[in-house]
């Protein structure tokens, strides 16, 4: 036993002596390709055991015939454990290879498209975790896209909407300047409209860009979703009469919600006005709210005849507005776009689909716990 244990201990610092050499080496050669390191490290495996026999040898004074037998052996595992090492680095080094360039083509062309040969688990889950960096960045340059055509859009409708009331005002001012007006106070009338109408379009513009800067502060309460859609209905009457529209809010029942009543007020006076804009005479906007999966579910019906379907997914981009929707007084483009944000921030998501003679929006809240 006490045998055992020496050659156990002569092996063991032989093998040490080896492997502190090997650790300088791998140091020193850190930043040389991944095959040096491979090999390195081949070779300080065989050596170390070769060192532990030479020690153990030299300790228990083995025959030189014993000895050479034990270091041809060595040898030739040496040897093969060398060419498998250089082996195997030369196919890892081939592996990194193919996969930077897949990356400085993913670089410059913006795409990325993984090797085809197999690879090690650790860069076959880098090429995966590449590729899907890449599908994200192709979404967000899309995003990025979307967002600066409706810059580009909201700017150029901004400015055609605020150009035409302006130069209205400017000319009816000048008309009660010279004094060239029949009826002056028909002119005060249509200013005041126009003042109201490029107010309108000032809060909107402020409202939405303290919602694009996440400074809307809401103050949550519960309350009674039908009263909500009794403010909104009562807000909304008097433009339903003048365009000829009934409105209609019987399927609304006192579902408690926890929202900022202000905001919550101001998105569903957005959607009946819109849908009332859009509704021809003796036409019908129904407001609707139920239940439905652990949601509350508010929907505005209206009878527009419907939206094309390669539009659907631009109606609450911001200055977005459908060809019919480019003439007075149509807004800027502004209120769906509010309407979006405002439900988003209370955690919820607005929709809108195509029903027979209009379409439905739909906004989904979280029901109060």
């Amino acid at each position: 036993m006490r045998d055992l244990l020496l050659i156990a201990l002569y092996a063991l610092l032989g093998a040490c002596a080896v492997g502190l050499l090997g650790a300088a080496a791998l140091r020193v050669l850190r930043r040389r390709s991944i095959a040096v390191s491979l090999a390195v490290v081949a070779a300080v495996a065989v050596s170390a055991m070769l060192a532990g026999t030479l020690t153990v040898a030299w300790a228990m004074f083995l025959s030189s015939h014993d000895l050479a037998v034990v270091t041809t052996v060595v040898a030739m595992a040496a040897a093969v454990s060398l060419a498998t090492a250089l082996l195997l680095g030369r196919q890892v080094v081939r592996r990194c290879r193919e996969l930077v360039r897949a990356a400085g083509d993913f670089g410059e062309a913006g795409t990325f498209t993984a090797p085809t040969v197999p690879a090690p688990a650790e860069l076959a889950a880098l090429s995966r975790e590449l590729a899907l960096t890449s599908e994200r960045l192709a979404a967000s340059r899309e995003r990025e896209r979307a967002l600066e055509t409706s810059r580009r859009e909201l700017v150029a409708w901004i400015s055609h909407d605020l150009r035409t009331p302006l130069a209205g005002l400017r000319a009816m001012s000048e008309a009660l300047e010279d004094g060239i007006v029949a009826d002056p106070a028909r002119y005060h009338r249509r200013m005041r409209a126009e003042v109201e109408r490029l107010n309108s379009m000032v809060t909107d513009l402020f409202e939405l860009s303290r919602i694009h800067a996440g400074a809307l502060n809401l103050t949550p309460t519960r309350l009674s979703l039908y009263d909500l859609v009794g403010d909104a209905l009562a807000g909304a009457d008097a433009l339903a009469r003048q365009h000829g529209v009934h409105l209609a809010g019987d399927e609304v029942a006192p579902i408690p919600v926890e929202v900022d009543g202000k905001e919550m007020t101001r998105v569903l006076s957005n959607l009946l006005v819109n849908a009332i804009r859009h509704t021809p005479a003796d036409g019908t906007v129904a407001i609707a709210a139920e239940r439905r999966a652990g949601a509350v579910v508010v929907s505005v019906t209206d009878a527009c005849g419907g939206i094309p379907e390669e539009d659907l997914p631009r109606v609450f981009d911001t200055g977005w507005r459908g060809t019919p929707a480019r003439t007075p007084p149509s807004g800027a483009g502004l209120g769906l776009a509010i309407v979006r944000g405002i439900v988003e921030a209370h955690a919820g998501h607005a929709d809108v689909r195509n029903v027979p003679g209009g379409c439905r929006f739909e906004l989904t809240l979280p029901a109060p716990v």
